[in-house]
């Protein structure tokens, strides 16, 4: 399992997660709306979920159906970081 950034952070980008992660595995950069988690690196602490203050993380098994898109999203910016913010700004339209 590994857990998700979804489409509450959209604009938000509160770093609360960033400060907790164990591991440093919560990304972006200043032109991202979002942060990201890495799945790769990600040790599924879950200490995340309990640190963003939009609700915004889940476990990949839990993400709601409306925003099961950023699971895609999520993987896809440690790729290709341009078609990434594409998708995420698409979504925010």
């Amino acid at each position: 399992m590994t857990f998700v950034i979804t489409d509450a952070c959209i604009d938000v980008k509160d770093q609360s997660c960033v400060e907790v992660c164990p591991v440093d595995c919560i990304h972006s950069d200043e032109e991202d709306r979002i942060l990201y988690i890495e799945p790769a690196e990600c040790i599924d602490c879950a200490v995340c979920i309990s640190a963003c203050p939009v609700g915004a993380i889940f476990a990949d098994d839990d993400t709601p159906p409306e925003s099961i898109d950023f699971l895609g999203i999520n993987a896809l910016w440690f790729d290709d970081k341009e078609a990434a913010r594409k998708k995420v700004n698409e979504f925010a339209s």
